[in-house]
């Protein structure tokens, strides 16, 4: 099921239309699926800015570069669907709808924060929404993803569990050993790679043997393929396949989304292992900037709809940077709930 895009030829005997025509894409639809990216995007530089100032402290991984393929996905799923993922969690839980105040918050290490100021950057939930969790060990998690689709299967439900991980996580023990249940169980789990080319500072061509990352999931039948993470439009179109066969058939599939990162790793990561020309290159394609000029092409925003709209995201982030640093820290007694001993 690799995606490849392909130019469509132009008939004389039918008129042009959009490349999501066959998709269940309202103008709403679309226009959310942007404002999400540009959120991210927005959250994101700001994050940065605070973490400058020493507002945020510990790690944090920025998602600015990879918001197409958090966005794609996530606008494909269900309420009652579960997300998991690793440590560059913020985009998905914006994606999700968490409150952004209380994901500022958080990354603040505030007792307002969605994970009331204990979590941090890398451990986001919120699991009235489906979203259980940003998880700091890499490849540790896909196998309680795993777990939950295990759980609605046996429950009778027809819910989706979709987890994502970077490409170093495929590399893990573990990793594999999910994918033989998953498979084997038959279970309504979707492992989404946000392969961004780079495992920390080492380019994965360094780290692994073979060319795509999908081919790991032959060994166990598993439905699989590669898109393109950085296209908003292709991410939801492979998705719904996948969720399609995870809904009807109980079927697991593992999908290589091939996006890039602009920042570092973390904040901490100055990036010389890549050079400038790599960078602006791949900034050509991103995504938010080419998916608005698709969607000014079919007459669906406006240049005066995307700069009130970047005005109206620009005043949410400062409101939650606002909220952020008004709110208390943590009391002391905090520090000894949520442990066994």
């Amino acid at each position: 099921m690799e995606a490849v895009t392909m130019k469509k030829e132009k008939s004389q005997s039918h008129k042009q239309q959009p490349r999501w025509a066959d998709l269940d894409l309202t103008n709403e639809k679309l226009i959310k699926m942007y404002r999400d990216m540009l959120a991210i995007r927005r959250f994101e530089e700001r994050a940065a800015q605070e973490y400058g100032k020493g507002k945020i402290g510990g790690f944090c991984h920025l998602y600015i570069g990879q918001e197409a393929t958090g966005v794609g996905a996530i606008a494909a799923l269900r309420e009652d669907d579960f997300i998991y993922t690793a440590y560059r969690d913020h985009g998905q839980a914006l994606a999700r709808g968490m409150n952004m105040k209380e994901c500022m918050a958080e990354l603040f290490g505030k007792v307002t924060g969605c994970s009331k100021g204990m979590g941090g950057s890398m451990h986001f939930y919120d699991v009235s929404k489906g979203f259980m969790g940003g998880w700091g060990i890499v490849g540790g998690h896909p196998p309680l993803a795993a777990g939950t689709a295990f759980a609605t299967k046996y429950q009778g439900r027809d819910s989706v569990t979709v987890c994502f991980l970077g490409e170093a996580a495929t590399n893990q023990g573990v990793f594999h050993e999910t994918l033989n249940m998953a498979e084997l169980w038959k279970l309504p789990v979707i492992f989404i790679c946000e392969n961004n080319g780079y495992g920390m500072g080492t380019a994965i061509s360094r780290a692994m043997a073979g060319e795509n990352l999908y081919d790991k999931a032959a060994g166990y039948l598993m439905n699989r393929g590669a898109v393109n993470g950085m296209d908003v439009i292709e991410m939801y179109r492979e998705m719904k396949k996948a969720i399609h066969l995870a809904r009807t058939e109980f079927r697991p599939t593992f999908l290589e989304a091939r996006t890039y990162r602009y920042r570092g790793h973390s904040m901490s990561d100055p990036g010389q292992y890549r050079t400038k020309e790599e960078i602006e290159e791949y900034k050509k394609k991103d995504p938010v900037e080419t998916f608005p000029k698709e969607l000014i092409q079919w007459g669906i925003l406006t240049e005066a709809d995307i700069e009130k709209m970047d005005e109206e995201i620009r005043a949410e982030v400062q409101e939650a940077v606002e909220f952020a640093d008004a709110s208390p820290q943590p009391p002391i007694e905090q520090l000894y709930e949520y442990v066994y001993a």
